[in-house]
């Protein structure tokens, strides 16, 4: 094997990098960033490590990925495909980011969680446990994305949202605010589920649906609907249509 770099044992960039030859966008004599062994960064693919980004543990960078600025990869972690990891971003335990995924500025992905496709985690937003963001979804904020909860398609989690449990985020839905997602929920199409609202249970957000109050139960509410204020919508109801439930209302059924 034609190694691509060396670790540069010591003077002042001890511990880094240097590239042997010149591959994708690194020049031959290229100074790149740290790596605990050669286990850490492939030498085939185009994947780099620069910057003051490090790359310890069991982690590993292969194919095409980057990671630099003042990142942070370790523990068992995986950055490979085209991803880029950058920023003071950290992706530690069993993460993975792949495909073409972004993560950066302070962002964190942990736990056994995967980022794929053309999805991006960013600011201080935090991905763990075994949750999935792909396609082209956006996490961003200080929001969470935990559990066994998958956000994608075009979807977009920001602000404080927490989007855990089982609960699914998709289409071009959002989730802002405090706004929390939870249990087996579902909201997807152009659903907007913002302020302090609980989505919880097997409730399903849909259609254009505004929600601002607490959804939960076997809940649906789809359509031009609102749900706003201190509204609670739980049970089997169905909000839809134009239909609006607002300040203390509790809707438990159709009103039809």
């Amino acid at each position: 094997m034609n190694n691509k770099y060396e670790i540069m044992k010591s003077g002042e960039n001890k511990g880094r990098i240097r590239a042997l030859r010149s591959f994708g966008n690194v020049k031959k004599d290229d100074i790149g960033g740290f790596i605990e062994s050669e286990k850490n960064l492939s030498h085939n693919g185009d994947c780099w490590v620069c910057g003051n980004a490090k790359v310890s543990g069991n982690a590993k960078v292969f194919d095409d990925a980057w990671v630099f600025g003042n990142a942070r990869v370790t523990e068992n972690a995986k950055v490979c495909g085209n991803a880029m990891v950058y920023g003071d971003a950290l992706v530690f335990g069993n993460a993975l980011v792949t495909d073409g995924a972004y993560v950066f500025d302070d962002a964190k992905v942990t736990g056994n969680a995967w980022v794929s496709g053309d999805a991006e985690v960013t600011e201080n937003a935090k991905v763990s446990g075994n949750a999935k963001i792909s396609g082209n979804a956006k996490v961003s904020g200080n929001a969470k994305v935990s559990g066994d909860a998958k956000v994608f398609d075009d979807a977009y989690v920001f602000g404080n949202a927490w989007v855990s449990g089982n609960a699914r985020v998709y289409g071009d839905a959002k989730v802002s605010g405090n706004a929390k997602v939870s249990g087996n929920a579902l909201v997807f199409d152009d659903a907007y589920v913002y302020g302090k609202a609980l989505v919880t249970g097997y409730a399903k957000v849909s259609g254009k649906a505004l929600v601002i109050g607490d959804v939960y139960g076997n809940a649906r509410v789809t359509g031009n609907a609102r749900v706003t204020g201190k509204a609670k919508v739980f049970d089997d109801a169905m909000v839809y249509g134009n239909e609006k439930v607002f300040g203390n209302e509790k809707l438990i059924k159709s009103r039809i």
